[in-house]
């Protein structure tokens, strides 16, 4: 049978879940930790790093770690939530080439769908470590209040 997975996509933390033998049991991430912090980084080797190891790195590398960029999702440049994180975060926020939002790390561009991606990638590596096995299928929460 298929490992399918469940990732709430958080903006401060994710985790990822799966159902075994009818119980839901959340995935502990290498560190043994059951969230990882939705954080994404650039180090000065231009290596990508996401989770624990972008949040131990982020006072001393803060212009290159993204951290909350769930809250840019499907906002406008000119929006309010854009202006705010422009105003109250040290990474480089700037206008995507359809008046999105992307954010710029080391020299490169990324748009936040692209950032998502990467925390999501970061979780499937985590289940499929967990479970010996490929995972192909997610169902993903984004939650908003």
């Amino acid at each position: 049978m298929d490992n399918v997975v469940g990732i709430d996509l958080g903006t401060t933390n994710t985790c990822v879940a799966i159902v075994e033998d009818g119980v839901p049991t959340v995935i502990p991430n290498k560190g043994g930790y059951k969230t990882t912090p939705s954080m994404v980084a650039i180090s000065e080797s231009s290596k990508r790093l996401v989770g624990h190891i972008a949040k131990r790195q982020a006072v001393t590398n803060a212009q290159n770690t993204v951290f909350a960029a769930k809250r840019l999702i499907g906002r406008r440049w000119e929006s309010p939530a854009a202006h705010a994180v422009q105003q109250s975060c040290p990474y480089t926020v700037v206008e995507g080439p359809h008046g999105d939002v992307r954010i710029k790390l080391r020299e490169t561009v990324y748009s936040i769908p692209e950032i998502s991606a990467f925390i999501l990638q970061e979780m499937k590596l985590v289940a499929e470590q967990y479970l010996g096995g490929t995972v192909e299928r997610a169902v993903i929460t984004v939650p908003a209040y």
